[in-house]
């Protein structure tokens, strides 16, 4: 079985001095490796085929052969890290917590216990009849989220 820690140990060496971050490694029992980076204006494949050779110079297939995937954590997929949050802010986000419920709007802000979402909702306003429509910020708690992930918009 691959060490984890080897990969990772390569991985943070090839990451120093880049803008780019670790998000995930996963080592599957039969040795097949996935490595998951980002950025903040995203990933280019040069840089995952680049990551991709410092692995293997530095994972040796003599001891354990192995499959080695490196490739970015993937738009539209749920973030994994804190950097994700970071990187997303001011941006349009979908979460779902844990009771189900989803809620959509703008990354206001994140910090180590969770994050800020500005969320249109209908508002009754004093001395209106109707409601309306107002941004209103919501507060999550990482451990009450299930995902957020970034909106991806189609025009």
């Amino acid at each position: 079985m691959i060490n984890k820690a080897t990969v990772q140990q390569a991985v943070e060496e090839w990451l120093q001095g880049k803008d780019y971050f670790l998000v995930d490694i996963n080592i599957s029992a039969d040795d097949r490796i996935v490595v998951e980076i980002d950025h903040a204006d995203g990933v280019w494949i040069e840089d995952c085929a680049d990551l991709s050779r410092f692995i293997e110079a530095r994972v040796s297939r003599e001891e354990e052969d192995y499959e080695l995937e490196v490739g970015s954590a993937g738009l539209g997929q749920p973030f994994k890290i804190l950097r994700q949050y970071e990187i997303h802010i001011g941006k349009q986000v979908e979460t779902q917590t844990k009771d189900g419920k989803k809620h959509r709007g703008t990354l206001l802000s994140v910090d180590k216990e969770g994050f800020e979402l500005g969320e249109m909702q209908k508002v009754k306003e004093e001395g209106k009849k109707r409601p309306v429509n107002k941004e209103v910020t919501v507060r999550f708690a990482f451990d009450e989220v299930a995902y957020t992930k970034y909106l991806i918009k189609i025009k």
